[in-house]
């Protein structure tokens, strides 16, 4: 199932994808939470972010990872239509 929002087509709702061509965000989704439908574009094109956590990964990393989630945790405890939710999904 595609979607077309915007002139941006999408996978499905809730399914992110990266943007590399954005001059200043690395990833979009069409995020649907109940009936409301909104296009979130989220992540800092060209961070490096901690991605996935890894075996034996460094200290500073898992510090890294800690403290964005930290720091936004109120934002991504607002679900699915906000960015940081979606950021720290993906990218964290």
């Amino acid at each position: 199932m595609t979607v077309e929002y915007r002139g941006e087509t999408f996978s499905g709702y809730n399914k992110p994808k990266r943007t590399p061509k954005h001059p200043t965000k690395s990833h979009v989704v069409l995020a649907k939470e109940g009936t409301t439908i909104k296009m979130i574009r989220f992540g800092e094109q060209g961070a490096s972010t901690a991605g996935k956590p890894k075996a034996g990964e460094s200290d500073k990393m898992k510090k890294k990872r800690a403290s964005f989630k930290a720091r936004h945790a109120k934002n991504i405890k607002r679900g699915k239509l906000s960015a940081a939710y979606w950021a720290d999904k993906v990218k964290w």
